[in-house]
This record gives structure tokens, sequence and C-alpha cells, in this order.
């Protein structure tokens, strides 16, 4: 029977409470008859994650064939670029990546592993929104956290997996000759699906069940960096899209501008907020409302010089196209307020995450109505 190298890559951070199990989980569902080992990545954690996963292994090396190798990093660079790490040290050709903290059940490799060979895929993921998946324990909010990034993956980069923004999958190593990685944020996946554009990948249901032990490693700079995956993914598409796309892709680079335009009126817009709402004790509506004002003039200039490259900047026109931007802008702004309110008054969240759902939201209807009635451009073009 020819032998199969399979390589776990597990990255860690303070988790001395689940490393010792799950690291036996691992071991105990690995299928006997290959060759296999666990690749702990641990970005220099205070808790002894890396120490602890070092004496579990030399206390049962003598009794198994299944190694586990530790690679100590010298600060907190960031889950994707953990995973990175650990696949470039990994010597089996086919890798699966799970989190440590037993959300992602080790019951479930030997799934991904029939899985992949059965079916010739290139990629195996464990879904939670195909048929049978499910996710146990998050908040309402996180929830719809996970909705929104799932379906800006799967409308704004043309993904079509069910669950881009899974943790928990595997892949034929070979996949990824060639390809250079950014490696930002949470979700190694994404970057993985956008850049093997082409290859076969099979979604198997699991039940995601939230931590037990150890803090959540979720906050607010994980929406940053989500955004900024998506930015970069979306330039490397645009740059490698054939020329039969051109009205999408026109269509797509006004967009990007627009949203970048969007993103620079964002932080001027959260700083402005949140500094109105901290320093200067005003309700978070009204502060909300200010950071509104702050960005409506500096998103019209960009976008009508940058974005729809309009360069009469005649007195009459300009102050024509200011307040249809204005009033459009207000639609959003209107649409951002209430969606805030909702959020933290109905559904829990705090403010900075509202405040930037609220203002994501916004954007895009705010990017269409311009188009169309400020700066007289079809939709599609």
């Amino acid at each position: 029977m020819s032998v199969t190298e399979i390589s776990i890559i597990l990255p860690t951070y303070n988790e001395s409470k689940n490393i010792g199990g799950i690291l036996e989980h691992i071991q105990n569902f690995m299928p006997k008859d290959t060759k296999s080992e666990t690749i702990v990545v641990d970005d220099n954690s205070p808790d002894n994650t890396a120490k602890i996963a070092e004496d579990y292994f030399n206390s049962i090396k003598e009794k198994t064939s299944h190694t586990i190798n530790v690679i100590k990093r010298k600060a907190k660079d960031g889950l994707s670029s953990a995973i990175l790490n650990g696949i470039q040290q990994a010597t089996g050709n086919t890798i699966i990546v799970m989190d440590s903290d037993f959300s992602h059940p080790p019951q479930i490799i030997p799934k991904l592993i029939d899985t992949l060979k059965q079916t010739r895929c290139d990629i195996v993921v464990a879904s939670r929104y195909v048929k049978g998946g499910s996710i146990q324990g998050w908040p309402y909010k996180r929830k719809i956290m996970s909705k929104v990034a799932t379906i800006i993956a799967n409308k704004g980069l043309g993904v079509n997996t069910k669950d881009p923004m899974s943790g928990f999958f595997a892949f034929n190593k070979n996949i990824l000759k060639g390809i250079n990685f950014d490696a930002i944020g949470y979700k190694m996946l994404l970057e993985i699906l956008v850049k093997t554009k082409g290859v076969k990948v099979q979604e198997i249901p699991y039940a995601f069940t939230d931590r037990k032990e150890g803090a959540s490693k979720l906050a607010v700079s994980t929406i940053f960096d989500y955004c900024k995956s998506v930015w970069k993914l979306y330039k490397y598409g645009r740059r490698i899209r054939k020329e039969e796309s051109r009205i999408s892709v026109r269509f797509l680079s006004k967009a990007a501008r627009f949203f970048t335009v969007g993103a620079s009126g964002l932080v001027i817009n959260y700083l402005s907020s949140i500094v109105f709402a901290s320093s200067a004790n005003v309700w978070y509506i009204h502060a909300t409302m200010m950071g509104i004002v702050f960005s409506i003039t500096s998103n019209f200039i960009l976008n009508k010089y940058w974005t729809f490259e309009d360069r009469d900047f005649s007195l009459k026109r300009t102050i024509m196209q200011y307040a249809k931007f204005v009033g459009f802008s207000s639609i959003g702004a209107i649409a951002q307020l209430g969606m805030v309110y909702y959020l933290v008054d109905e559904g829990g969240f705090s403010y900075p995450v509202s405040l930037v759902l609220a203002v994501g939201a916004a954007a895009f209807s705010n990017f269409l109505l311009n188009k169309k009635w400020t700066f007289k451009e079809k939709i599609w073009e």
C-alpha cells in the first residue's frame, strides 16, 4: 500500500488549555496507514503553549509514528501568515489546516482525507453552510458578520464556495506551486481559492462549536484586515481577467475606486465619530452624524476627479453635482444611522463594529446612485 503523507497545520496563540487535548485527538483520528505530522505554529504565546506542545510530543514519541513539530515565531504576526509558515515547512503532500481550540472537531479529519482521495478534487472545505453544517454557540452578531463576509467573498471576488471563510480545510500541496501569498488577516482559505482559480473544490458539512477554553481572537482589527485582504485579492483578480470581461472590469474598476475613496471616508467618518463620542461626550447617534458630514465633502472631490474622471470643476456644474452627491449620500446616511441604531440597541453589537458594518452597507448603494444620477453614467459599464 502506498504511503500517504499528511501534514496538519495548527496555528496557536495562548492555547495552553487546549493544545495538549487537541494534539491527542488529532493523533487518535489520523488514519493508521499514513505517515503524518502535526506542525504547531506558535506566535510567541506568553502562556507556554509551545512548550506544552513540545512536552506532549516528548511524552508520546516512542509510542507513535505521528510526529509533532513546533515552530516558535518571535511575534504575533497573524493567523494567515502562521498557516503559510506551516505550509512552507510541511513535508506532506496533503495539507490540513484547522484551529486548536476544538471549534474544528478532529473527528472530521478522516472524512476530509477520504473526500480528497475519492473525489480527486484539489481542496476539501469543512463547511458550516452546506446542508448538514451548523454553527453552535455563536451570538447573533457573529453569525451576521460571518454571513456578510461570505457574501462579499462570493459576489465581490467571484468565489463559488459556500463557506470560503472556513478555517478548516484540506488540499493537495502541489496546487500552490508558483503562487505568492499576501497572508493578510484570518482567512487563508479565501486567498487560496482566489489564487488557484479553476481548481476542483468539494465541501463537506460539519458542526462548528465555539471555543470553551481560552479567549476568542476576533477583534475590530479583524474586520479591517478582512477588508484589506479583499481589496488586494480584488486587484489580483483584475490583473488576470481576460479581455472578454471588459465591461465588468470597467464597472468593477470604478466600483473599486469608489470604495477606495469610501475607505478614506470611512477612516475620516470612523475616527471623527469615535473622537466626538468619546472625548466630547456626544451621544453616539450625533457623533455618527458629525462623522458623516466630515467624510461627504472629501468623498465627493475624490470621486469626481478620480473615480468618474470628471475634471470639469466649473462652479455651476460642481455645485449641482455636489448637491446630488450630498442628497444620495444622505440616503445612505439615513440607512447607516438606522443600521447603527438597530445593531447597537437591538442586535447587541458594540458601537465600533456596528459603525464599520453600517458604513460598508451604505457605500455600495451610494456608488450605484451616484454613478447613475450624479455623474450620468450607465450602471453597467
